[in-house]
């Protein structure tokens, strides 16, 4: 069974930072794509980053370049989500999502992920 499991949300300050991090069990991490969305009241589903393990690749949305960097553990079926200098516009529940194939990775669409975590509420507000 393909469980994935976020957490380390909450509220911060404005330019204050947190770390995600997703948890991935019942995959392989070959040929694997990861990818973190985010989807705030009112709005569609975002994708913001997205890696996959085949050819090492990754993408961040322009709104999150420079500020958020994607890292792994593969030892540890964990795939993190380093949020830094936060503002309020990125107050969301932020979504782990991953799928076998990772050819569209670049595309960031919610609809090439088949398996979805639950979510973390993040909170950016001072």
């Amino acid at each position: 069974e393909v469980q994935l499991v976020e957490s380390g949300g909450g509220l911060v300050q404005p330019g204050g930072s947190l770390r995600l991090s997703c948890v991935a069990s019942g995959l392989s991490f070959d040929s694997l794509a990861i990818g973190w969305f985010r989807q705030a009241p009112g709005k569609e589903r975002e994708g913001i980053a997205c890696i996959g393990f085949g050819e090492g690749d990754e993408f961040y949305a322009g709104s999150v370049k420079g500020r958020f960097t994607m890292s792994s553990d593969d030892a540890r079926k964990t795939v993190y989500l380093q949020m830094n200098n936060l503002k309020p516009e990125d107050t969301a529940v932020y979504y782990c999502a991953a799928d076998l194939d990772d050819t569209n990775i670049d595309i960031m669409e919610p609809r090439f992920f088949a398996h979805w975590g639950q979510g973390t509420q993040v909170t950016v507000s001072s």
